[in-house]
């Protein structure tokens, strides 16, 4: 039976300095959660909250309803795997994953039946009487996450687990991760700093900043719906295009924005004052080397980027302000070119001087 968290008003502090501001968050049973954000954040400080090993300043954390803040980190029915793999190099992979277990006086065919599957599952049948020094460092990966399936615990926490692997492992061990959640069932939390990564695993993300939530929800609610400016820009590759704007002046449906001096209207009010500064917003793959509904004006080509089954475009605006396209396929343009942007106003966004969605 999976297991659901609730965080309610979690406070960290150090002394006077407060680190973690009253996060409020629940995670549905079985539910995948990824916290991700920049270095400092406090993603990886709460999530060690959650496992026990940071003590909780204020607030209170339930697992099934059940209030956890006093309660040891080897009660919670928690596994972790952290970024360090930390195997013991003296032993082979099938005493790695067996010892916690066997130290805890587990009987020997439950522990040798717990090995074999959680090493059926991660296909490391084969390196089972390997030392670690013998494994690449995706196998290694695979063992310090089988280290965390051999307890069978409800929850599951990552913290940064692909950080030491190259590009190509990193890809392959995610998919793995993922099919993993989908065999096992259990409630899971990852963090990473990787926007990528938690698009393509989560089922539900918690973008931090500062020690605060910034927004959480699906994938694809956070990138088609961002609340503000912060995670606009960090959910999506490339970031989204951020132009200095401003509401119209005189417009009394308050949907008409200039940028460089061109008008741009929208079919949506906007709430901010007439003159006011704005931020306005549209993803690199929204914007089109060509006419559409609505344009900038033409883009001076600064640098094209052919990367097979896309382009990327780097021009700049007539007023000087640099934005991306991202073009599906092959694209024969190139730098010094004179492109007109055009995009559709239904997939732009508007932010006020607060970073707000406006």
């Amino acid at each position: 039976m999976a297991t659901s968290i609730q965080l309610d008003r979690i406070v960290k502090a150090y002394g006077q300095h407060k680190v973690i501001h009253g996060i409020d968050l629940t995670i549905d049973p079985g539910e995948f959660a990824v916290f991700v954000g920049p270095s400092g954040c406090g993603k990886s400080t709460l999530l060690r909250m959650i496992a026990g090993l940071e003590e909780i300043s204020g607030g209170e954390l339930r697992i099934d309803g059940q209030r956890m803040n006093e309660v040891p980190a080897s009660k919670r029915g928690i596994a972790m795997v952290f970024q360090s793999y930390a195997l013991y190099p003296h032993m082979s992979v099938y005493k790695n994953l067996a010892f916690g277990l066997e130290t805890a006086g587990m009987k020997r065919d439950e522990v040798r039946r717990r090995v074999e599957s959680a090493a059926d599952k991660l296909q490391i049948g084969p390196l089972l009487q390997r030392k670690p020094k013998a494994l690449s460092g995706g196998q290694r990966q695979r063992v310090a996450i089988g280290r965390a399936i051999v307890r069978e615990p409800k929850i599951f926490l990552f913290d940064e687990p692909l950080s030491n692997l190259d590009a190509e492992l990193r890809v392959q061990m995610r998919v793995e991760i993922a099919r993993l959640h989908q065999s096992l069932g259990n409630t899971m939390i990852y963090v990473t700093h990787d926007q990528v990564e938690a698009m393509t695993m989560a089922d539900k993300i918690v973008v931090l900043k500062e020690g605060r939530i910034m927004q959480a929800g699906r994938p694809l609610d956070l990138y088609n719906d961002p609340a503000n400016q912060f995670v606009a820009g960090f959910i999506g590759s490339p970031k989204m295009n951020f132009l200095k704007a401003r509401l119209a002046e005189g417009d009394a449906s308050r949907r008409t924005i200039e940028i460089a001096g061109r008008p741009i209207v929208l079919e949506r009010p906007i709430e901010a004052r007439a003159g006011e500064p704005l931020t306005f917003g549209v993803r690199p793959e929204h914007l089109a080397p060509g006419e559409a509904r609505a344009g900038l004006g033409n883009g001076a080509v600064q640098l094209v980027e052919h990367l097979g089954g896309s382009t990327v475009i780097y021009t700049e605006t007539p007023d000087g302000q640099p934005t991306t396209l991202l073009i599906g396929g092959q694209n024969a343009v190139r730098a010094g070119e004179q492109i007109p942007l055009g995009f559709d106003p239904a997939k732009a966004h508007v932010f006020g001087e607060d970073g707000r969605r406006v």
